[in-house]
Order: C-alpha cells, then sequence, then structure tokens
C-alpha cells in the first residue's frame, strides 16, 4: 500500500508539469518565427483550401485564390486595399459596411466573399469620378449628412441603392430603403437631407 502512495502524482505536481507542457509548445510553435521563417501566408491563397473567385469590383475584373470562410468585407478591406468599406459591427446589424451587389445594398461583413463569386460589387470607392464626387457623396457634403463619419460610406452606398431604384424617393422610400443603416451620432436629421438634395 505504502509503495503505491508513493508512485502515485499529487494534484499539485499534475498541475505544474502540464503547465510547463503547455507553456513548451507555445515557445516551441515561436521558433521558425523569431529566427526570421515567414509564416504560412493563408490569408493569401487559403492554403489547402484555396477556392477561386472571379469578381469584378468597382468595374475591374479580379481572380483570387481564398479561404472560403473569407467574408466580401475582409476581401474589400485586405486583399484590395478598398478601406472606405468600414466594419463596425461585424454582425450584418448596423450597415456600416453597406456596398452594392449587382446595384442592390448588401452587408459585406455577413456575406461570404465566395457568394460575390460572378457578380458585380461597388464600393464606396467605385462612385468616384476620377476626384469628381458623385451626386450623392456631394449632397452629403453640403448638407453635413455626417458627424463622425465612420458610418458615411455605408449611409452613401445605401442611399445610392435607394436612388437607383427610386431616382424620385419620396421621404418615406428614403427612411424605409435605408432603415438598415445606423447612426451612433443620431445624426438621421442630416442624413435624410442629404438624400432628398441628391434625389432632386
Amino acid at each position: 500500500m505504502e509503495e503505491e502512495k508513493g508512485k502515485s502524482i499529487s494534484r499539485r505536481e499534475f498541475i505544474k508539469t502540464s503547465t510547463f507542457g503547455t507553456v513548451g509548445t507555445v515557445v516551441l510553435s515561436q521558433v521558425p518565427l523569431a529566427f526570421g521563417a515567414d509564416p504560412p501566408n493563408d490569408e493569401e491563397d487559403g492554403g489547402q483550401y484555396a477556392t477561386e473567385l472571379d469578381i469584378t469590383i468597382n468595374g475591374r475584373h479580379h481572380h483570387f485564390r481564398i479561404d472560403p470562410r473569407t467574408t466580401l468585407a475582409e476581401l474589400l478591406r485586405n486583399r484590395l486595399n478598398l478601406t472606405g468599406t468600414k466594419v463596425t459591427c461585424n454582425h450584418g446589424q448596423c450597415g456600416t459596411c453597406t456596398v452594392l451587389l449587382d446595384d442592390r445594398a448588401v452587408y459585406s461583413c455577413h456575406m461570404l466573399a465566395l457568394d460575390a463569386n460572378g457578380k458585380k460589387v461597388t464600393t464606396i470607392e467605385g462612385l468616384l469620378s476620377g476626384e469628381e464626387l458623385h451626386p450623392v457623396q456631394q449632397a452629403f457634403v453640403e448638407k453635413d449628412g455626417l458627424q463622425c463619419g465612420f458610418c458615411t460610406s455605408g449611409q452613401v452606398m445605401a442611399a445610392y441603392a435607394v436612388l437607383k431604384r427610386y431616382p424620385a424617393a419620396t421621404k418615406e422610400q428614403i427612411l424605409r430603403g435605408m432603415s438598415g443603416n445606423l447612426c451612433r451620432c443620431a445624426a438621421y436629421p442630416k442624413i435624410l437631407d442629404s438624400v432628398m438634395e441628391a434625389a432632386k
């Protein structure tokens, strides 16, 4: 009985041993990085799960190899540096990341890039004509339709989609069409004024 007791491991010894093992694993996993080796760049090609994607963004055709889990917002921001598309909630609830998919407003943070395969995407950058603002963008400037500006690109894209559908949109059509776009600064009166001005 005494011999068996001597061979048993105490709870304290078990925790110490497992802790050292975990720390050692983490340290060893970082060794290649410490010596300057490049980490695997799965973002660029999706690794072994890479999927082909053909997409037209702001009038230009693109072909990518991507991780199938990549969202449309991640593709736009991380692969093309189109950072006018903002990500706030990352749950498809606020509209900050709104872009157009075949002229229809969508939340790009809540949509896989693969779901846009073969389709046409327009971002806030795509509304510009050289350095000239689109009339919707210009109306937001003239009517001060922003405060902090973080949600503004999503608001502009949602307004653009509404006006594509209803060129002479009424107040009710604008409010209904843009109801999914939130403004934490509560600049809604000025946003409405901006869209009404653009409708003219």
